[in-house]
């Protein structure tokens, strides 16, 4: 039979060929730390649109722990039923998982946390990514937050189970944890619409903050940003496409169910098709940041969940795309001028992006810090 310490030694095989172990440290972390002691004894799988509860009992202990070895991201929660209380299948969307290991480590390599230094995470869910940290640094240098009262308290006895004993607070992640301040480093294993100006403050000089930027469009960037010594922090995007779930206090609102408004028409200047590329996506989240996008059956709508506007777009007679936009705000026309900005640049992925933060004022940007830029909401 294979056992935990097998698998274990078999995904740190597999990371380490990723290049997601850069350090002798952390393949020892990954060693060291037994995943399915954070998963306790079930997790939801993707069922169509679904979520069906699996459990161990239901697949044996080998193929559960093969299972839980393996490089993915495995639901814990779907809008607050924890996968052991779910009688079958669940429609909503995930407020909790262990996310993918090589994502779990992408993290702190990006942050380049090294010995003995104080770390912030912000989000701890399963409280895996959380064992990770303390066998890397000592409990003593890890605090973790979380803001789901029933999900702290299992990563709580996760922690313990694995012989752990950081310090958990449970509460508003952007808060921080003013208490243990100063951190040398931020990493936050959910995605935020701007950065909380109370991260900048718990931060020492030349610390960093390392999280995916996200919106309600829910396109995403990953990013480290370094404090200089005048509170500014700047940092470029990593590139990666990756996501994590949106912070509770920064998720999307209610909207009302989209119906077609038919109201200013015109033909489109860039096709709707340039929104299914990871960072065309970004950027159309950029200029339009309170906007919800919904992919319609032969086109998309954007529904600007502040002020009601919409747009919508479908294809034309004669072909190209045909738009039509009603309400306050243009939605359309910004999209199209911000993604005409990133087309004349030459279509660069993230890696062109940057990003400057001060307490008053967040601004991403194109090219460099002088180019063209759009403010993120406060």
């Amino acid at each position: 039979m294979t056992t935990s310490t097998a698998l274990r030694h078999g995904l740190a095989d597999e990371l380490d060929g990723q290049g997601q172990l850069p350090a002798p440290a952390w393949r020892s972390a990954v060693e060291a730390v037994p995943r399915e002691l954070f998963l306790d004894d079930a997790v939801f799988r993707p069922d169509g649109t679904r979520w069906e509860p699996v459990r161990r009992e239901q697949l044996g202990d080998e193929a559960w722990l093969r299972m839980v070895y393996a490089d993915t991201t495995w639901v814990t929660q779907v809008d607050g039923v924890g996968a052991a209380d779910a009688s079958g299948p669940l429609a909503g969307r995930p407020t909790s998982s262990s996310t993918l290991p090589s994502l779990v480590l992408r993290m702190p390599h990006l942050a380049a946390i090294g010995d003995g230094e104080k770390v912030l995470e912000i989000g701890t869910g399963t409280g895996y990514s959380t064992a990770l940290l303390c066998h890397r640094l000592g409990d003593q240098n890890v605090t973790s937050v979380e803001h789901d009262q029933d999900v702290a308290a299992a990563a709580a006895r996760h922690l313990r189970a694995a012989g752990h004993a950081p310090h958990l607070v449970t509460g508003d992640g952007l808060r921080g944890h003013q208490a243990g301040a100063d951190y040398d480093a931020i990493i936050a294993t959910c995605a935020v619409r701007t950065i909380p100006p109370s991260w900048l403050w718990q931060l020492r000089d030349g610390g960093s903050i390392t999280t995916t930027l996200s919106g309600w469009m829910l396109a995403s960037g990953l990013i480290r940003l370094a404090l200089d010594d005048e509170g500014i922090a700047r940092g470029r995007f990593t590139g990666d496409t990756v996501s994590y779930m949106l912070a509770r206090p920064h998720e999307r609102p209610p909207r009302p169910t989209f119906y077609p408004h038919p109201g200013t028409t015109r033909h489109t200047r860039t096709s709707p098709d340039l929104l299914e590329d990871w960072t065309g996506h970004f950027v159309a989240q950029l200029a339009a940041p309170t906007a919800e996008l919904v992919r319609t059956g032969n086109g998309v709508a954007l529904l600007d969940v502040a002020t009601g506007s919409q747009a919508w777009t479908e294809p034309a007679d004669g072909g190209g795309w045909t738009v039509h936009q009603d309400g306050p705000a243009n939605l359309w026309d910004q999209v199209e001028n911000a993604l005409a900005l990133w087309q004349q640049a030459g279509t660069p992925d993230q890696r062109a992006f940057g990003m400057t933060v001060t307490e008053w004022d967040q601004t991403v940007w194109l090219g460099d810090p002088d180019g063209p830029h759009w403010r993120l909401p406060t």
